[in-house]
């Protein structure tokens, strides 16, 4: 009998975090919510284990590098490997803020420690995460790392004088999500000899959540897809890729 998967997901007490978390739970995979707020998390928790799933909830702030080795320690004890990683807790710098109403992140305005403070969490952090949950990784014989990003990420796209992503201006968010995509690449360049790790960019596009003052046209579960999609590819799926749901995008 065939185990079930086990997956960690960062920032999954609400969004598109949580989202992805009742998906795969309804595929069947163990889910560990990731949350800095425990109370939120472990509703998250439950409400996946009142639905017929498995899930657990974690503290879990990615910028305190305690509790993620804490985390860490947490799921080896209780299941001696990890077969998912989804890298989804980011901030934008602007609060609640919708994009047109970012004025904080425009370019010849930005305060420097804001651009710091999105980089710690959206980029830093996923590397903090990554490498100390890469030991449980290595023990599964599928693992999967997903790490969201965005189409503002994609460079080719933005640099489209009259594209979608013209009037978006961010001296913070996007460039995070562009040097997400490169960390992604460096992963997968490294772990794709060898090991059987798949390590995937997904972009779920323009999402209706806390991020964006709820201006998005998605609903989270419509993004989450092709998160868990990622999640779950065969062997014979990509590894350093960049994703939609609708297929490959543009670097």
């Amino acid at each position: 009998m065939n185990q079930p998967r086990i997956a960690l997901i960062t920032g999954a007490a609400k969004g598109i975090g949580r989202a992805a978390a009742d998906l795969l739970a309804a595929q069947g995979v163990t889910v560990v919510i990731g949350a800095r707020d425990p109370h939120r998390g472990e509703q998250a928790a439950a409400a996946i284990r009142a639905a017929g799933g498995h899930a657990h909830a974690l503290t879990l702030d990615v910028t305190d590098a305690a509790t993620v080795h804490a985390a860490a320690s947490w799921i080896d004890g209780r299941f001696g490997r990890l077969d998912i990683l989804v890298n989804n807790a980011a901030i934008t710098g602007s609060g609640n803020a919708a994009p047109k109403d970012a004025l904080d992140r425009v370019p010849s305005a930005v305060d420097v420690d804001l651009v710091r403070a999105v980089f710690d969490t959206n980029v830093f952090a996923v590397i903090t995460v990554t490498n100390t949950m890469l030991p449980l990784l290595r023990r599964s014989p599928a693992a999967r790392i997903v790490n969201l990003s965005s189409h503002s990420a994609s460079l080719t796209m933005t640099a489209e004088a009259d594209g979608p992503l013209s009037g978006l201006v961010s001296a913070a968010y996007s460039p995070s999500k562009a040097a997400l995509n490169a960390l992604t690449l460096q992963y997968a360049n490294e772990l794709r000899k060898n090991t059987g790790i798949l390590v995937n960019a997904a972009a779920p596009g323009y999402v209706d959540t806390d991020i964006n003052g709820h201006t998005g046209v998605l609903t989270p579960a419509q993004g989450a897809a092709v998160v868990v999609r990622l999640a779950t590819l065969g062997p014979d799926g990509p590894t350093g890729a960049f994703h939609s749901q609708e297929g490959p995008l543009p670097w």
